[in-house]
């Protein structure tokens, strides 16, 4: 979507600056028609030439109004709603992407997180397995097994 709208922002000023040299053009024409005019009407010129002169002076005078009113519209419209869009577009995949690194990070805690509690299980699970080998071979029960791998600081006896 992003390289749509920039390629139509780039035919939309590449059409603005065909339009302003069609403008220009028409408007040296133009003057160049009115010129003519009032040489032949200085000059007396025919009725034929002289009405053939205004008639080229209207056309041209449409041409002209019809040719500045689309450079303007691409100038003040057409190509500010693209920037405009262009930047939307480009605010809003900054907004995805700081979404997803943000998702990410919490993926990456959730899963040390479960990494650090399996270590624990496996931990208790290894405490357990030896308890249950100390109680068989001295043949006492699993608490006291248990007691025995604690580590615990006995007191010191005075005698």
């Amino acid at each position: 979507m992003l390289g749509v709208m920039k390629a139509r922002l780039i035919g939309a000023t590449s059409g603005h600056a065909l339009l302003k040299k069609k403008s220009d053009a028409l408007t040296m024409q133009f003057r160049q028609t009115l010129n003519k005019i009032v040489s032949a009407k200085e000059s007396m010129g025919g009725p034929i030439e002289l009405a053939s002169l205004q008639t080229s002076f209207l056309t041209l005078d449409e041409a002209i109004k019809t040719t500045d009113r689309r450079v303007n519209a691409l100038e003040n419209v057409v190509k500010p709603r693209l920037e405009n869009t262009i930047n939307y577009i480009k605010g809003e995949l900054d907004e995805l992407e700081r979404e997803d690194f943000f998702r990410l990070e919490k993926i990456q805690g959730y899963k040390k997180r479960e990494i650090e509690w399996k270590t624990l299980a496996a931990k208790q699970y290894a405490e357990e397995h030896e308890m249950e080998k100390i109680s068989l071979k001295k043949r006492i029960s699993i608490n006291a097994a248990h007691n025995l791998l604690a580590v615990e600081k006995d007191e010191d006896i005075i005698f």
